[in-house]
């Protein structure tokens, strides 16, 4: 494959992937804004046409939302190389007014901030600008291959009816899973991430008996107590050593201070790579139903759990595609776990995953800007998209041409 023609198609399509992105930009797609959402859908098919992409809105299960999209280039058939973006954000339209926050290119510093255009919108501009590039470069590579770019209409709020609607669509199997989310660059190189940790979210609730706090405090029993006792030991189910994390993050309980507070309720999300080490933690969790020690009744409940996408033998070996990709352009490409969740979580089963395939940004679900410069909105670099179109096309080659 020539590196160099490749790169000029990609330089060529850059200008219209950009203004591309800067009409996604301008819709606010907050998750529940499911107009928005569906908006931002339209415009994606219609961006995807001109290359022989036929359209496909799947409802999301979740009350609210918007439509899930897949756009199908079926070429000459078999197991699709499925190709991941979103379209909503985690930005209210009150917060974008209130931040002023919007398309704003700063040539001077190498970025464009605005909403979205590194989560996840900059990486639907360019999984368009390497399919137009393969287009030009590699004609016969792109007719002949089944893509299916599959756009989640509610990738924030991580729940798996997008991973359902999508393995459907494949028929339970693919060739290859690329998630598109953004991909870091650093002094190793071009971070290709090939391993997510997995969540289970928690709720415990304590159930006390309210009375006066001066006239009858000894026949009250305070459910605030009853949660401080327990919440040390469940922050204690963090260790670096079983790369698992809890982060307690809301506590709620009682009304004014002279009742004894008879309910109260604590949430905490706890994120592991390996399976047994967030098994291990959830049968802790479970165990914490039950009376506590001043009386109050305890009840535990896990209220989500996303699996972890664990990488492996073969994931490794597509990452190595991009390796050698990386290696033609005189670039580095590197293998990262990350701990975030992406739709990687929910699709791994059908096919060697990668994740990090996007454009290289910064500051996701930001919208603020500091006076003293210290807190900046979410941004994309645009000098990044060419980079990382070619990288991806030349290891896309790589894989459909593979014997």
């Amino acid at each position: 494959m020539n590196v160099s023609l490749l790169q000029s198609s990609a330089e060529k399509h850059l200008p219209a992937a950009l203004d591309f992105l800067r009409r996604l930009v301008a819709i606010n797609s907050f998750t529940s804004n499911s107009e928005g959402v569906d908006e931002v859908a339209r415009l994606t098919a219609a961006a995807f046409a001109p290359l022989g992409f036929e359209a496909e809105l799947a409802p999301c299960v979740t009350p609210g939302t918007g439509h899930h999209l897949f756009l199908t280039h079926r070429g000459q058939g078999g197991e699709p190389i499925v190709l991941v973006t979103h379209s909503d954000t985690v930005f209210p339209p009150e917060e974008e007014r209130l931040n002023d926050f919007k398309w704003d290119e700063r040539p001077e510093e190498g970025r464009i901030y605005g909403p979205g255009t590194v989560d996840n919108k900059g990486g639907t501009a360019l999984i368009w600008l390497i399919l137009q590039s393969l287009r030009d470069a590699a004609p016969d590579v792109f007719e002949r291959t089944h893509w299916l770019v599959a756009a989640n209409a509610a990738e924030e709020i991580i729940g798996d009816d997008f991973g359902r609607v999508t393995a459907e669509r494949c028929g339970g199997k693919a060739r290859a899973v690329l998630v598109f989310e953004g991909g870091p660059v650093d002094e190793r190189g071009w971070h290709i991430v090939t391993s997510r940790k997995g969540r289970s979210t928690w709720r415990l609730s304590a159930e006390g008996k309210a009375a006066h706090a001066g006239s009858k405090h000894h026949e009250g029993i305070n459910a605030i107590d009853a949660l401080a006792r327990v919440l040390p030991d469940i922050a204690a189910l963090t260790n670096a050593e079983a790369e698992r994390t809890v982060n307690i993050g809301m506590v709620q309980g009682g009304t004014v201070v002279n009742r004894v507070p008879h309910e109260a309720v604590a949430e905490w999300e706890c994120r592991a790579t390996e399976p047994a080490a967030l098994q291990h933690a959830d049968d802790f969790f479970a165990e914490l139903s039950g009376t506590a020690a001043n009386g109050a009744k305890l009840t535990a409940e896990r209220v989500g759990i996303t699996a972890a996408w664990p990488g492996g033998v073969e994931s490794e070996a597509l990452f190595h595609l991009w390796h050698e990709a990386a290696a033609m352009m005189n670039l580095a490409a590197v293998s990262v776990p990350r701990g975030g969740l992406s739709d990687a979580n929910h699709l791994w089963q059908l096919a060697p995953t990668l994740d990090g395939l996007g454009p290289y940004g910064g500051n996701a679900h930001c919208s603020e800007r500091s006076a003293d410069g210290s807190k900046l909105p979410e941004y994309v670099e645009p000098g990044s998209f060419v980079p990382k179109a070619v990288m991806n096309a030349l290891a896309l080659v790589k894989l459909v041409t593979a014997p």
